[in-house]
């Protein structure tokens, strides 16, 4: 599959052959993946992402990748095993010794948003859990996710992520968790965030009563009342790097618009690798454009 048309790799395992192949010697040499006899790094590295693309079942990776089923339980578990030590080498704190360059290079952003190193936003997740549990994870639109809280730098890529949250649970309260648990602001930093959750020096919420999603600016052509709505726009613009994150995202890995059938444990941990493996690759300057023409890969109806 590495060696044929570049299109095959694309849509079986959501990137290009050659990243493929920096993403498995990384592994190896990192000593994270080990070759063992007859599955390679390459092909354990591909039995994952095709799983993360496809939301392939056991079964499935029997089929497509022609080993036992014993085998492939091993390898993905082995997988799951590796993603706490991805997660802190490839989500970190952005540079926060010097403003953005989007930031200190446009007169819109400059000053007020010279110290602000990125944006946070919660998204579901879809998630499968039992009848006697589903009640936390129900959120008011009826649906059963869990509620992920990302943290997004200017180049789009994810520098923290908290999984496993019901998503009953509200963006404020998944922050502060986090916050509780380590997560922290630099002091003179702080990072964008929505209405939904609480202003404070470390998280720059808009103005509220007044206008701030993008959609409206447009529809007036960019008029401001006051200053209050013209800050909410620039607020808005920037912000706005978390939702094409999460959107790029979940066209990479499609798992992610489904529920899965994987233990609960990992399901927690699958929007983490998705991110790390959305680093991954975007480290390597690749055109994100042509996965708006890549297929779903998902059967809604497993």
């Amino acid at each position: 599959m590495l060696e044929s048309h570049d299109n095959w790799c694309k849509v079986e395992f959501r990137m290009e052959p050659e990243i493929f192949i920096v993403i498995a010697n990384y592994l190896r040499v990192e000593n994270l993946l080990r070759d063992t006899h007859g599955v390679r790094v390459e092909e354990h590295l591909g039995m994952f992402i095709f799983m993360l693309s496809h939301n392939a079942s056991t079964d499935r990776l029997k089929k497509e990748f022609q080993h036992s089923g014993e085998i492939i339980h091993r390898k993905i578990t082995e997988f799951f095993d590796i993603i706490l030590a991805l997660t802190h080498r490839f989500l970190k704190l952005p540079n926060v010794n010097h403003t953005h360059v989007k930031i200190a290079s446009d007169p819109r952003f400059m000053p007020f948003f010279r110290n602000c190193i990125g944006t946070i936003d919660g998204t579901h997740v879809p998630i499968t859990i039992s009848q006697e549990k589903d009640a936390s994870y129900r959120n008011r639109k009826g649906t059963l996710p869990q509620n992920v809280m990302c943290a997004c730098d200017f180049d789009l890529d994810f520098t923290f992520i908290s999984c496993g949250w019901e998503g009953s649970a509200s963006d404020a309260g998944v922050l502060r968790s986090a916050c509780v648990k380590g997560f922290h602001v630099p002091v003179g930093r702080f990072y964008l965030v929505d209405g939904g959750y609480a202003n404070t020096s470390s998280f720059n919420a808009p103005y509220r009563g007044v206008r701030y999603h993008l959609s409206e600016f447009r529809r007036y052509e960019n008029q401001y009342a006051n200053y209050k709505e013209l800050f909410n726009h620039r607020h808005a613009q920037l912000r706005n790097h978390i939702e094409r994150a999460f959107g790029v995202l979940k066209k990479q890995f499609p798992i992610l618009k489904v529920g899965t059938f994987h233990p609960i444990e990992n399901k927690i941990e699958i929007p983490a690798i998705a991110a790390v493996f959305q680093n991954l690759i975007r480290g390597q300057n690749r055109d994100e454009g042509w996965l708006d023409h890549q297929p779903n890969n998902i059967n809604q109806s497993d």
